[in-house]
């Protein structure tokens, strides 16, 4: 790039002609004047020795070319970077968008401020206006041609003219080897990819042959190749033809990139419609052929002969087959572009495919039934006969209806399992579904066929799922029935219809809207409690309690199912885990204490996991999980502290007995006093029932111990009780000798029998009326430790359905009243005095 010699400063619109000798010609950049009149373009592609038309809108850059016309006819083109301006003049299509360029200075005669970096761009080109006509729309039209590269050094002016102070590039141009090689290059590869550019005319083409110089050459394929303005730029900047070959073959690398992509696009767009069209043309001319041959049957014809065969071996009601005639018709006369048509062809659809009539063929073997019982789980020997039970009247009667069975218990004891069960022993389907959550009542009878992706209910999807007539439902987490009170939506209500003998005869889901008969379904259902079951629903079933497992049991399960079962899982063998009787005994004492055996499964897939990895990583071929140290190192710390009794005495705690969905606890209800005004404080989230069980105890030892502790002791002292973990509700009328315990214990000073915990519903007059879960508790007893129990009379009844495991070790002790429990806590030599802090408390 060469410096132009004349100063910057100078507003002088006047050409500077360089004299030379005698003889020689003037070169046009010898002419060109250091200031030139600038004419911003949003659009436009110029280069030295190109004539490019340009359109300008009227206003300040129309008056400039009336300016320059006037004068010298020289002005600068260069890119305008704020298109949105008025003042930009539009070229020609085949053009470039603006890019951002560095900020330029502008200089006027009364202040000098910076412009906006996003106007002008620094690159241009010289030219000279050849032609100028008016158009219609007050636009003009300006023909110029291309002179010289410059560069703005700064604009010194913007009013009533944009003029700048620019510095021109001269070519740098040798023609030599290299030259020639490039050159020839470019022009190969422009014409390459001239005949997939519809921008290179054939005028084009002819130009390259004639222009000579291969700086112009490169100047012109380049204008086609340009695109964007950073290109363009640095192709201005360029002075060096060379540096500005090598750049041009870089672009023409790249369009040759695009044509390829563009020519794959293309050929995979041109297979697609081939493709569509010789399959329309087929089908057209299998069209022919069928009706050539009397078999004009269409689309729309074999979906109708599908849904008819489907029903060939089915025994449709009449009011179903009726409904079934009514749709074919339907669909015949419907378009199927329709949306009506879509709605009868899914209808269609669902009503074909529910099993009408087809049953399974049931297995009556009640022996084979009850080997599969045992086979599958372990223990539960009492649920097992009552199933098997079930089963033989079932059998007797010759049918099915009025079989609901429902399955109480906690988690993870198999209530699911044996659903499977049965439905194996009997050789039926089995479906499973939950109704945990559910509120909206067409989950179970389906959504009208008005409604957008209407769809059949559980019911009768599970119908279409098992293909038959009577199979196996099982219907889990039925207590978890949430009702709608917005919507008063009742899924509860749509059981009722459901699983009532009287009523399922002819279910009605709103989808299919014709009644089916779903009384040969055996139904199952599954509950953590019973409480939460409207009493209407659980009328129509038969409870079924499932106790929570043992420690021997559970150790056998682990033995017999879970470990087998994990280990398959987890690609092992026996060889490579081995789990003994004491790790198990301590994993299930210390990890798995809940009723069922899930949590005893997931520390088992633990084991199962951490030895794996050790197999894999060629650490170990066989792990022993042989101790309880062992245990803890895979397992970590136990997640359970072990609730032994307490071993010394304490005035005001006893132990108490407890029972909720999750198994058996135990319960040490702790009593102190304070000076104060009388009265007593309850403390550990505990239940209204709860709290009247609190009332009676202290209304009865008050009564009972009036004239063995100190005057106006109650007058003088407040007492107060507490029932840990006080971060978990409790409610219930089983703790009410146990809190009355507490309080005698306190108001007294003596000590409660230690290893001793008992339950039982206590009454103002001093009875112990019966409560539930005895099996549970005297389980959660003896996990911890207690040496005795004391149960309500009245529970001894319960004591058969215990098995002699749990009762091994522990002495039941059964009262009717409050008296026989303190005589035997507080006067049997076993009971002892308090502690003197208790004493001190009385005072």
């Amino acid at each position: 790039m060469a410096d132009d010699p004349r100063g910057k400063k100078s507003l002088s619109l006047t050409p500077t002609k360089t004299s030379g000798k005698t003889g020689e010609l003037v070169a046009v950049s010898e002419i060109l004047p250091p200031n030139l009149l600038l004419l911003p373009v949003s659009q436009a592609t110029i280069f030295p020795g190109m004539i490019v038309p340009l359109i300008l809108p009227e206003g300040k850059l129309s008056k400039t070319v009336e300016f320059v016309g006037q004068g010298s006819g020289y002005l600068g083109v260069v890119l305008y970077q704020d298109t949105e301006s008025d003042d930009v003049a539009s070229g020609p299509t085949n053009s470039i968008t603006g890019l951002p360029a560095d900020g330029i200075a502008v200089q006027s005669r009364s202040h000098r401020k910076v412009v906006r970096k996003e106007q002008f761009h620094r690159y241009g080109v010289a030219a000279k206006i050849l032609k100028r006509i008016n158009l219609p729309d007050n636009q003009i039209s300006v023909l110029v041609t291309g002179l010289q590269r410059f560069q703005i050094g700064e604009v010194v002016s913007r009013e009533p003219h944009f003029v700048a102070n620019v510095k021109y590039i001269f070519e740098q141009s040798e023609r030599d080897s290299e030259m020639e090689a490039l050159l020839r290059t470019a022009l190969s590869q422009f014409k390459a990819i001239s005949k997939d550019n519809p921008l290179i005319s054939e005028e084009m083409k002819v130009a390259l042959v004639n222009i000579d110089g291969p700086g112009k050459l490169a100047d012109l394929m380049a204008s086609v190749l340009i695109r964007d303005v950073t290109d363009y730029q640095e192709l201005l900047a360029m002075a060096d033809v060379k540096e500005r070959l090598q750049k041009l073959l870089l672009m023409l690398k790249r369009e040759q990139d695009v044509q390829s992509i563009q020519r794959k696009i293309q050929d995979e767009i041109n297979q697609k419609v081939a493709a569509g069209q010789k399959e329309y043309f087929l089908q057209e001319q299998l069209k022919l052929i069928q009706k050539e041959l009397g078999k004009n049957i269409d689309e729309k014809g074999r979906l109708i002969q599908k849904f008819l065969d489907r029903l060939k071996d089915k025994k449709l009601s009449p009011e179903a087959q009726e409904r079934v005639d009514e749709e074919v018709q339907k669909v015949n006369v419907l378009h199927e572009q329709s949306s009506e048509y879509s709605v009868s062809v899914n209808y269609l659809d669902w009503i074909t495919s529910l099993p009408w009539g087809v049953r399974s063929e049931e297995v009556g073997d009640l022996k084979r039934a009850g080997d599969l019982l045992n086979s599958d789980h372990y223990g539960l020997k009492d649920v097992k006969e009552r199933i098997l039970e079930f089963l033989a009247v079932r059998q007797l009667r010759g049918n099915s209806e009025g079989s609901i069975l429902c399955f109480v218990g906690p988690p993870g004891t198999g209530k699911t399992s044996l659903g499977r069960s049965i439905a194996k022993a009997l050789g039926r389907k089995f479906f499973r579904f939950s109704v945990g959550g559910m509120r909206d009542e067409a989950e179970i009878k389906g959504h009208r066929r008005t409604y957008v992706g209407a769809m059949p209910g559980k019911m009768l999807q599970g119908l279409k799922r098992t293909g038959t007539q009577n199979p196996v439902f099982l219907i889990d987490e039925i207590d978890k029935l949430a009702h709608a009170r917005l919507t008063g939506s009742d899924p509860a209500a749509a059981l009722l219809e459901l699983l009532d003998p009287e009523q399922n005869t002819e279910f009605l889901d709103h989808y299919v809207d014709v009644p089916f008969n779903c009384s040969e379904v055996f139904f199952i259902t599954t509950a953590n409690s019973l409480d939460s079951i409207p009493s209407a629903l659980l009328d129509r079933m038969e409870i079924i309690h499932l106790s929570g497992y043992t420690d021997n049991e559970k150790i056998n399960i682990a033995n017999r199912h879970l470990i087998p079962k994990q280990l398959k899982k987890h690609a092992l063998t026996t060889k490579n885990l081995k789990v003994n009787a004491v790790a198990l005994k301590y994993i299930v004492h210390n990890y798995a204490r809940e009723a069922g055996v899930r949590s005893l499964e997931k520390n088992v897939a633990r084991l199962c996991r951490k030895t794996a990895w050790r197999v894999a990583m060629k650490k170990a071929d066989r792990v022993a999980i042989d101790s309880p140290k062992v245990v803890e190192r895979f397992l970590g710390v136990p997640p359970f502290v072990h609730e032994d009794a307490f071993s010394e005495g304490l005035v005001g705690v006893v132990t108490g007995l407890a029972w909720t969905h999750y198994g058996g606890s135990v319960l040490h209800i702790e009593s102190i006093s304070v000076p104060g005004k009388g009265g007593y404080v309850l403390t550990g989230q505990l239940g209204e029932v709860m709290q009247e069980s609190a009332s009676i105890a202290y209304t009865y030892v008050r009564d009972r111990v009036k004239g063995d502790v100190v005057k106006d002791y109650f007058q003088k002292n407040q007492l107060h009780l507490h029932v840990p973990a006080g971060a978990t509700p409790k409610d219930g009328p089983s703790a009410g000798i146990t809190m009355a315990a507490s309080l005698y214990s306190l108001v007294t000073g003596k000590q409660a029998q230690t290893k001793t915990a008992m339950t039982g519903e206590l009454t103002l007059t001093g009875r112990v009326l019966p409560v539930g879960g005895i099996k549970e508790k005297l389980l959660a007893a003896k996990r911890a430790g207690m040496r005795t129990v004391l149960i309500p009379k009245d529970n001894a009844r319960d004591l058969k359905e215990v098995e002699a495991e749990i009762l091994e070790g522990l002495t039941i002790k059964k009262v009717e009243s409050m008296d026989q429990c303190i005589r035997f806590l507080f006067d049997s030599p076993l009971a002892g005095a308090g502690k003197a802090h208790s004493a001190q408390r009385r005072q």
